[in-house]
């Protein structure tokens, strides 16, 4: 067996994702309410949120870069530091529209990188038997930092002189550094720190025609846990009778506890399951739910329980999926922050077609149809991939017994 170096508890680890999260909440909520407050046309504001979010799957292009020449703790710094600095450019200039998208682009691409860093790093630091907590705690700091900053990021903008307020909302990502420089990281693969680009290139396509890799692409870039509703239902408050202030209350505290709660309860409650089963479990639940929800009454009261409801399940399919990446590593793999970069990546994919999915569903038959288009779509991917599971296990059983 491998021998560990001590480590932080994995609580602790988890917040290798505390850069991501933190930026989520200032391109996706913070910044489109500045521009909003500004009387910036909604189609600039969508376009800018657009370049933004390309990153979340296309950082994968640059993951190899955190198994070369240096160890994934210089480069989760350095990305860290890349975040942090084209954040705060991005709010120093948030009157800039024409530069404002470039600037979240690069610190959402650093944000996905830190987070491919850790995941190589810590997931080989730790024993395969602690991926499921690990899974979980970066699925919860990713949320709750999420939900944390975007409680204060107005305040902390809109009541500090220029450009203080926009210097410090930049430097709340730096707040993982400390944790990076204290978790114990080995250098960088010496084989692979001499490669040149070409040899290295080799190895980098070697890792993604893994079988277990290639199956897990398909899996994660499949609709079966997209759940793009939890992006969409705050939009349609008033057809529950619920006021803006019920909504933002609801879309903050109650999400982001939801989203913490559903990250850490679901891979201990599916313990008994294989994580693939659980992760189209979990799909299939929350399609069974999104559907529910066509019969329900539009209250107050059912509002949070479909917001609260759709966020719990994506929570617990982020930690699932988190959890299959992880476990996916293996043992002593010199390219696992790659491989991790290249899964966390395309999880990424579904959300953003998925959206426009829903979005042209609820535009052509209001909240009814984009609960069923999500959910049928979700439910039908599911039983797919199971059924696509089921042979595969079937006939390498098969072989086995021919053995």
């Amino acid at each position: 067996m491998t021998a560990r170096a001590p480590h932080p508890p994995i609580w602790l680890l988890g917040f290798g994702l505390w850069p991501l999260g933190v930026n989520g909440a200032l391109m996706l909520i913070t910044m489109p309410q500045l521009l909003a407050a500004e009387h910036a046309p909604p189609s600039r504001i969508a376009a800018i949120t657009a370049l933004a979010l390309a990153p979340g799957f296309v950082s994968f292009l640059m993951a190899p870069l955190l198994d070369w020449r240096f160890s994934r703790r210089t480069w989760a710094i350095a990305f860290t530091l890349v975040t942090g600095l084209a954040a705060a450019a991005a709010f120093v200039f948030v009157k800039r529209l024409e530069i404002l998208g470039a600037f979240f682009f690069l610190s959402n691409l650093g944000a996905y990188l830190v987070s491919a860093a850790c995941g190589g790093w810590f997931g080989e630091l730790i024993a395969p038997e602690r991926h499921r907590a690990l899974g979980a705690w970066f699925a919860a700091v990713n949320i709750a930092s999420g939900g944390l900053i975007a409680a204060v990021a107005i305040p902390v903008f809109r009541g500090l002189p220029e450009p203080i307020g926009a210097l410090l909302l930049g430097a709340f990502s730096l707040l993982a550094v400390p944790l990076f420089l204290a978790v114990p990281c080995p250098p960088a693969d010496a084989r692979l720190a001499r490669e040149g680009v070409i040899a290295f290139a080799r190895d980098v396509t070697k890792v993604v025609r893994r079988p277990v890799v290639l199956w897990t692409l398909l899996l994660f870039v499949s609709p079966a846990t997209a759940f793009a509703l939890t992006n969409s239902l705050s939009g349609f408050a008033a057809d529950f009778h619920v006021g803006e202030a019920m909504a933002g209350l609801i879309g903050g505290a109650g999400v982001c506890l939801a989203g913490v709660v559903g990250s850490l309860l679901a891979p201990s409650l599916g313990a008994g399951l294989k994580p693939r089963v659980l992760y189209l479990v979990i799909g299939l639940l929350g399609a069974g739910f999104s559907l529910l929800l066509i019969l329900l009454p539009r209250t107050p009261a059912m509002f949070g329980v479909a917001l609260l409801g759709e966020n719990i399940f994506q929570a617990a399919a982020f930690a699932v999926s988190n959890l299959i990446s992880l476990n996916a590593l293996g043992e002593d793999n010199p390219l696992a922050a790659t491989q991790f970069g290249l899964l966390f990546a395309s999880s990424a994919v579904p959300l953003t077609y998925m959206q426009i999915i829903d979005g042209a569903a609820f535009t052509a038959h209001g909240l009814n149809g984009g609960l069923f288009a999500d959910a049928a779509m979700t439910a039908g991917a599911c039983l797919l991939l199971a059924l696509v599971l089921w042979a595969f296990r079937r006939a390498v059983a098969r072989a086995d017994a021919a053995a």
